[in-house]
């Protein structure tokens, strides 16, 4: 049986705290498919092929640019010992005219009953270099609306924040709508990240209406998140050089 591919209007928002702050919010489009299931697209989105907005296993789950998809968040979840997942869903920004750069996608593992009981997050710096954290619980009974999920940030994202300190992960994922709320805290600060929006089938028309809203896809992330770069430069936020990524591709709650 086939499955369709969903689209989320969303809204991003960062909020930096500490000394030196700042804030931005804009629009933006992800989608949401069944990462193991036969897809019914619509004409202008390929499923590992190419077309105007596209979604490519390579670019998602392991070595950025080498990613294995579903079958990777399989061989994590055994490595964790995370069972029962009986659905695995993406949620990414697409490639837009063959080019995408995600700061972070969600790997959303479902049971039979379609319960939430894993989410794998899975950060990309602008440096090439990515980090994933696996949120669920010891128990792995479902994650609602009002759990926080706990994880040490161990990768350099922005040269704008130290890497210590630890997020708290929060997850609203509903067939009409999505939350989704990351709280960094650290010694100096920290920030607040969200990404919230309606959900509703993939069509032509809200692809063409996208484009014509947010033209560039990914080129227009990058374009504003090295304008928010300078904005912290500015303000004095003191920039910090790239260090090694961690050796692990994963971490955990």
């Amino acid at each position: 049986m086939s499955a369709g591919v969903d689209h989320i209007r969303g809204v991003t928002y960062h909020g930096r705290k500490g000394a030196v702050e700042n804030s931005f919010r804009y629009s933006v489009d992800y989608v949401v498919l069944d990462a193991e299931a036969s897809l019914q697209t619509p004409a202008l989105f390929g499923r590992n092929r190419g077309a105007v907005t596209s979604l490519w296993d390579e670019d998602h789950g392991g070595t950025k640019g080498a990613g294995r998809g579903a079958a990777w968040v399989r061989d994590v979840l055994a490595q964790h010992e995370v069972t029962g997942v009986a659905r695995i869903e993406l949620m990414a920004q697409p490639r837009v005219l063959g080019h995408v750069f995600n700061p972070v996608s969600f790997w959303l593992c479902h049971r039979a009953d379609e319960a939430l009981i894993a989410v794998i997050s899975e950060v990309s710096n602008t440096f090439g270099d990515r980090h994933s954290y696996l949120c669920h619980h010891d128990d792995l009974r479902p994650i609602t609306a009002t759990d926080h999920l706990h994880a040490t940030k161990i990768f350099h994202v922005s040269p704008f924040q130290p890497v210590e300190g630890g997020y708290s992960f929060r997850f609203d994922i509903r067939a009409d709508r999505i939350g989704v709320w990351i709280d960094y805290t650290q010694s100096e600060g920290g920030l607040i990240a969200t990404l919230t929006g309606r959900r509703g089938p993939l069509t032509n028309r809200a692809i063409l209406w996208s484009l014509l809203r947010r033209p560039f896809g990914a080129r227009r992330v990058l374009a504003l998140i090295h304008w928010q770069a300078l904005k912290l430069w500015w303000k004095g936020g003191g920039y910090r050089p790239r260090p090694e990524p961690p050796v692990k591709d994963v971490s955990g709650t």
